[in-house]
């Protein structure tokens, strides 16, 4: 099957822009550095969701689904999207936040009930002892919630913490092909992307793309925000090889090609770290540019590290996937990281 006859539903404006940041690869002294711009997507303040959920809507459409439910941490860009994707095509959405339900209401989570969420249910961390526990009673909460609807007389479909891995994988190989000839109308072709990893789905899409519109020579830089970076190669390996089976191409998918560095996650996921509050400033203060401190913060703090210790050629071509989740600047956990800084000189 070729990609482009797989269902979708369009939520974005294709193509998303693709920046060169001149001032910081003269900062870093190398590579040439570009952004391509997932942030600037259309729908609530934009992010790399918006793909990935043009498969799912559409696949939801399909089964006349009445309600959407869904799932992720307080602060989820994933679930401000579904919410949003969600109005627009005239679907309600019920999500299960994993964490306390916040004293007063910020960033996402503002968002999500701005929005109109029709529902939001929280999973207290406190009775869960591990990670693994809350995840599965999430998820648990999730499939409760979508009996309930049914009982009475709704259809609901039920949309994955990030999506499907499925609805990643053929998002972001969509976006290589994009980026791909984006990058023919500059007379130039990318060596590497580097891009936040959570879920990993959205860099499964990045290395399937590599591989049908790159011959594999395009390189896939993994940062990772939470998981091990062993764990997200194999889970990357499993999403790839449902793709390849979904479209029916022999495709091999060479073990190298899936890279992952998890050195800047920190004391874990969503807990700023000195390094990725460094990354954000220079890039707001060299591009004019604002990054997040859960995802691309930290991705970003990836790539520094990575050019500082040689990683790319100095001729190389450097994509930057800006996933978005901007709102969680502006989250209660997240901002003091910032309001620390030195009052702006007067005069």
């Amino acid at each position: 099957m070729q990609l482009g006859q797989v269902p979708r539903v369009r939520l974005g404006y294709w193509p998303t822009p693709l920046d060169e940041l001149l001032r910081l690869s003269r900062y870093l002294g190398r590579p040439r550095l570009f952004a391509k711009r997932e942030d600037l997507t259309p729908l609530a303040l934009g992010g790399n969701k918006i793909r990935k959920l043009e498969y799912a809507l559409a696949e939801a459409q399909a089964h006349r689904a009445t309600t959407l439910v869904t799932s992720g941490a307080t602060q989820s860009n994933h679930v401000r999207l579904t919410i949003a994707a969600g109005n627009r095509l005239g679907l309600k959405t019920i999500a299960v936040l994993r964490g306390h339900r916040p004293s007063a209401p910020t960033g996402n989570y503002l968002l999500d009930r701005m929005l109109g969420a029709a529902g939001l249910h929280f999973v207290d961390p406190r009775d869960h002892p591990s990670r693994e526990d809350l995840v599965r009673a999430t998820e648990a909460r999730v499939q409760e919630l979508a009996e309930e609807l049914r009982e009475r007389g709704e259809v609901p479909y039920v949309i994955p913490n990030g999506c499907a891995p499925l609805h990643g994988a053929l998002a972001y190989a969509g976006c290589v092909l994009e980026m791909v000839h984006q990058f023919r109308e500059l007379g130039l072709a990318p060596h590497a992307v580097v891009t936040a990893c959570g879920t990993g789905g959205t860099q499964t899409g990045l290395v399937l793309g590599s591989l049908l519109y790159t011959q594999g020579e395009l390189r896939v830089v993994g940062i990772s925000v939470s998981a091990p970076a062993t764990a997200l190669r194999e889970r990357i390996q499993r999403n790839l090889e449902e793709a390849v089976a979904f479209l029916g191409i022999p495709l091999d998918v060479p073990e190298g090609l899936i890279e992952v560095h998890d050195g800047y996650v920190g004391p874990g996921y969503g807990i700023p770290t000195p390094e990725m509050r460094d990354a954000v400033l220079l890039v707001s203060r060299t591009e004019g540019i604002l990054l997040d401190p859960v995802y691309t913060g930290k991705a970003m703090a990836g790539l520094v590290d990575l050019v500082g210790k040689g990683a790319f050629d100095p001729e190389d071509v450097v994509v930057f996937l800006h996933t978005g989740g901007i709102p969680a600047l502006f989250a209660d956990a997240q901002a003091p990281t910032f309001q620390v800084l030195a009052d702006p000189g007067e005069g």
